[in-house]
């Protein structure tokens, strides 16, 4: 089959690789129908989280399926599914607490500790060794393991387009304002217009906001968040976001920041050169924004990747700022059933936030304009 390989850091290439196979009894086989290209696959991409294998890539991804394990009951051949990224037993300590992306049983380097390169959470597909090596989506037909336990059908009547951004991005959003336990009215900054930025503020309006607002430098992501998500916008590039922010709350400023950037926020040459000198992937730019710009008392989330130990974090503003913090990947399977509810009954749309379709074959150049924001690219979705 073909499949989207990772070669070196800038170098993705559609390879043939062996099809995938029944492992366990609890497989399913997928024939891929519609795949994305996430921004966490551009830590890959980039360097940022280091790969050695040729992995194949892709958490974003759904299909049909075209076999199952002799343990899988809940679903049969022919039958359309969304794959969530995580990949959960269903049945270990975490998995049983709504802690997806936790599970003790799908990554051989899984551990409590939590470390840089050791003891990492659930594995998740196509993410590097790291995050369980296994192969991911962009691809024709792809392995997915626990197939009794993750995957959802999908309904009749609904386009791969619909609810394709359930596998990842849609559940990233939604758990970046569910912790934030909105009570109604709120003013939440949603730092990052991209595609989790935005889903993020969406999910705000459907749980309560009062006012939602969108943060970029990227004037054509600013726009697609404005007609979207129907968000106000602030371009950080031209304005100050936290004394915008502060004007217009009274001189308090936002009850909740969400920080869906991540390491890859925009940095200079200095603080890049910084950044090699401390063995730290990235920057903290976004953050340190989130922390001026909410309130005291407020809530910051934070769904955007951050891969290593920082030096200079703000504790002691946090402190005290008295702010809440929550962070991490999204438990998808948490989350789905009600999100395919809020799909179904019209409550949201997804698919409008798509830039570019492309064949399979054309994933170099997908990945090149997505991370370089060529051609006004927000989100590419593949097609095998």
């Amino acid at each position: 089959m073909k499949a989207v390989r990772y070669h070196r850091p800038k170098s993705m290439q559609v390879d043939t690789v062996p099809d995938p196979g029944i492992q366990q009894d609890r497989d399913i086989i997928v024939k891929v129908t519609a795949t994305a290209i996430c921004g966490s696959d551009l830590h890959i991409y980039n360097g940022k989280i280091p790969e050695m294998e040729n992995i194949v890539m892709g958490h974003e991804f759904m299909g049909e399926v075209v076999e199952t394990g002799k343990g899988v009951r809940t679903l049969k051949k022919g039958d359309r599914v969304v794959v969530p990224f995580p990949i959960s037993c269903g049945n270990c300590f975490f998995c049983q607490h709504s802690l997806h992306t936790h599970c003790e049983n799908s990554n051989d380097n899984y551990g409590p500790e939590g470390g840089l390169v050791k003891e990492k959470g659930a594995a998740l597909f196509g993410y590097t060794n790291l995050y369980g090596g296994y192969d991911g989506g962009q691809a024709e037909y792809v392995r997915v393991p626990f197939g009794d336990f993750g995957p959802r059908k999908v309904p009749d009547g609904l386009a791969d387009d619909k609810v394709l951004f359930l596998t990842d991005i849609f559940p990233t959003g939604w758990t970046a304002i569910d912790w934030a336990k909105l009570k109604g009215g709120e003013t939440v900054v949603v730092f990052g217009c991209g595609p989790v930025g935005i889903m993020a503020q969406k999910a705000a309006w459907i749980q309560g906001a009062g006012r939602v607002i969108g943060v970029d430098i990227q004037p054509y992501r600013l726009e697609l968040a404005k007609r979207t998500a129907k968000s106000e916008v602030i371009n950080a590039a031209e304005q100050d976001v936290k004394e915008i922010v502060r004007d217009i709350t009274g001189g308090r400023g936002a009850d909740v920041c969400v920080d869906a950037v991540g390491m890859e926020a925009d940095r200079g040459v200095l603080e890049k050169v910084m950044n090699t000198l401390r063995m730290q992937a990235g920057s903290l730019n976004v953050l340190d924004m989130c922390f001026s710009t909410v309130r005291r008392g407020g809530v910051v989330t934070i769904v955007g990747v951050y891969g290593s130990y920082y030096n200079n974090f703000p504790l002691g503003q946090i402190f005290d700022k008295g702010l809440t913090l929550r962070m991490g990947q999204a438990p998808v399977q948490h989350y789905i059933d009600t999100l395919f509810g809020l799909v179904q009954e019209g409550k949201v749309t997804l698919d409008d936030i798509i830039t570019h379709r492309m064949p399979l074959s054309e994933a170099p150049h997908a990945y090149k304009i997505f991370n370089d924001k060529e051609d006004n690219c927000l989100k590419v979705v593949l097609q095998p």
